[in-house]
């Protein structure tokens, strides 16, 4: 006698994903508590675990979901630009939409997950540290691609210059949680593109 199909679940998974990304960015993994994603999401404690299996596993959910969605809209903002210089402009000003008003307060998901590396386990802190290190390859990309296309000065060393432009995206992130104006982190990337000559 063959098995009858299982019962279908009853909420959407994506809509209950966006939900708990927004609870997770705000408050961080730790301070999350199982009570406020139930109530973000509407959704029972029981309905979250069978889901997700864990806190933690809807945690890697939202923050795939997260990393992904940003990175494509990174991507197309990059491939419009053309020199190397001209991409980086477009990563600093990606990443400063994101850290002035209301999305400036809400924070930025791999900030806050970086803050908190030592209380996950090591597949989940690995899971972290990789997309940080993505993005810093990226820019030691665009550094590199600057300095061959003749937008960037070939003096300027190559893989300081990108961890110190991957501190800054991070650092916007951070003080966008206090509220900056959009004139405000305008002005921090146009100080930081001075820097590159």
């Amino acid at each position: 006698m063959s098995r009858l199909p299982g019962r279908p679940r009853e909420f959407d998974t994506d809509a209950a994903i966006d939900s708990a990304l927004l609870v997770f960015r705000e408050r961080g993994y730790h301070a999350t508590s199982i009570k406020e994603l139930s109530d973000a999401t509407g959704l029972t404690a029981g309905s979250l675990y069978k889901a997700f299996g864990s806190k933690n596993g809807l945690f890697l959910a939202a923050f795939d979901r997260y990393t992904r969605t940003r990175s494509a809209a990174l991507r197309q903002r990059t491939e419009a630009a053309r020199s190397g210089r001209d991409k980086i402009a477009a990563v600093l000003r990606f990443y400063a939409e994101s850290s002035h008003g209301p999305e400036g307060i809400r924070g930025c998901l791999v900030v806050a997950s970086a803050t908190e590396l030592a209380v996950f386990d090591e597949a989940t802190a690995q899971y972290i540290k990789a997309a940080m290190q993505r993005t810093e390859q990226l820019l030691l990309e665009l550094v590199q691609e600057g300095q061959r296309d003749g937008s960037l000065s070939r003096a300027l060393p190559t893989e300081q210059t990108a961890r110190n432009l991957f501190a800054l995206l991070q650092g916007y992130r951070v003080i966008g949680k206090k509220g900056l104006s959009e004139d405000e982190i305008n002005g921090a990337v146009n100080a930081a593109l001075s820097l590159l000559g």
